[in-house]
């Protein structure tokens, strides 16, 4: 993440309503079993990405990217009662571990799990998708963007996370997931397609709509 100072970090935490009993669970387990815990949203962003889902009322909602499961059971925490989330991803072990406490959270019955590469989960969906959160591999970001951005609803968003990558789109980093973000970012901004925001949230989240 974006270096911040602790203090502001904690103060924001502090002031943002706790995670429900599974989330808190949830991330504990994370953070004791995976070593690429970074990964998971965490408070702040959970509930960012809740409020985004209850002020859009989505009937579908895509996410590229499950992990251990935080976003999605956070999002479908928010979901109107014709709600459903569809969410990818390629790793067993941790879609497991999502898909546990997605039943302990008492939301499984909202969320669609699907194991496979993305791309090929995306073409084989005719959408609209109300949101779409992308959360996955940086070198493929650009091309998750441009596969489900014609399958977009009308006033529907994509929210792309790590787009400001711990603050190595501004440094002179040049490996393969900082060029790919940066790459994403200089995409989307020109896009004259869409409106975007890019947003300090956590490690960076990208807001686009299209015109």
């Amino acid at each position: 993440m974006i270096e911040i100072d602790p203090a502001i970090d904690a103060y924001a935490e502090a002031h943002t309503s706790p995670p429900t009993p599974v989330l808190a669970a949830l991330a504990e387990e994370t953070t004791r079993d995976f070593p690429a815990h970074g990964m998971m949203v965490g408070t702040l962003e959970g509930r960012f990405l809740e409020m985004l889902v209850f002020a859009l009322r989505p009937t579908l909602v895509l996410e590229i990217g499950t992990f251990t499961g935080y976003s999605s059971i956070s999002m479908a925490a928010a979901l109107p009662p014709d709600g459903r989330i569809i969410t990818c991803d390629v790793d067993e072990t941790s879609n497991a571990v999502a898909r546990r406490h997605a039943a302990d959270a008492g939301v499984a019955d909202r969320i669609e799990f699907r194991l496979g590469p993305a791309l090929d989960t995306i073409a084989a969906l005719d959408g609209p998708f109300d949101f779409v959160f992308i959360d996955a591999d940086k070198p493929n970001y650009r091309n998750y963007y441009e596969a489900v951005l014609p399958k977009l609803s009308t006033g529907g968003l994509i929210a792309a996370d790590n787009t400001l990558w711990s603050g190595r789109v501004v440094s002179d980093d040049d490996d393969e997931n900082t060029r790919a973000i940066k790459a994403f970012n200089d995409h989307v901004a020109a896009d004259d397609r869409v409106v975007c925001v890019q947003l300090t949230v956590r490690d960076g989240v990208t807001l686009v709509r299209k015109k």
